[in-house]
């Protein structure tokens, strides 16, 4: 159930925050984003990139995408036409942030790899575009849960990444190691982060 969201005060929007990145987290309540979360969280440096990147495309693509839907899709009675138009936005906002990243730090961008352009198709991006508009957000709410729902999503990536790193000097047997290790640890933290649900 998405939360509703109203910016008429800061208690508010603290309770939206912590609802968008504990209770209701991208990963562990709608396993959206699980792809990255488990190909990019290696190193918790690579992580907090891709989380930082992601949490960048969100939450413009919140603004983009809400505007248009509420001001030409809806107007113009096009709103069929939502989901193309919000790939569409996502992928050109995603091509900014790869030439962005591959001016400024190429080191970052060679370890995200093809991780990066796959944002384009990372449906917590398309998906938190579509719950805005099924939850009937202004554009202010929109920008916060994409914002915050990407928040959620870093701190998801960034812990486990630190979990993996940690994981990497201890003894482990062969037949978890790798991907088998990852899903098992992704489960713990998806059963940990239940434990927020009842706090919004």
């Amino acid at each position: 159930m998405t939360p509703v969201m109203q910016t008429n005060s800061c208690g508010n929007v603290l309770l939206f925050f912590v609802s968008c990145v504990l209770s209701h987290n991208f990963i562990f309540s709608r396993f959206l984003g699980c792809c990255p979360f488990l190909g990019v969280s290696n190193k918790v440096e690579t992580a907090a990139g891709m989380g930082l990147a992601v949490t960048f495309v969100m939450g413009l693509a919140s603004l983009f995408t809400s505007a248009v839907y509420q001001y030409v899709l809806y107007p113009l009675q096009l709103t069929y036409l939502d989901t193309i138009s919000f790939i569409l936005i996502i992928a050109g906002l995603v091509q900014f942030v790869e030439m962005f990243l591959k001016k400024s730090s190429p080191a970052l961008y060679k370890s995200l790899g093809i991780y990066l352009p796959l944002i384009t198709t990372n449906c917590a991006v398309l998906g938190v575009a579509t719950l805005n508009t099924s939850a009937q957000y202004d554009i202010l709410s929109a920008v916060l849960n994409g914002v915050f729902g990407a928040l959620g999503f870093l701190l998801a990536i960034t812990l486990m990444a630190g979990v993996r790193e940690r994981l990497e000097t201890s003894h482990i047997p062969d037949q978890f190691k790798g991907f088998p290790i990852g899903l098992f640890i992704a489960g713990l933290m998806s059963v940990a982060f239940m434990g927020f649900n009842g706090l919004v």
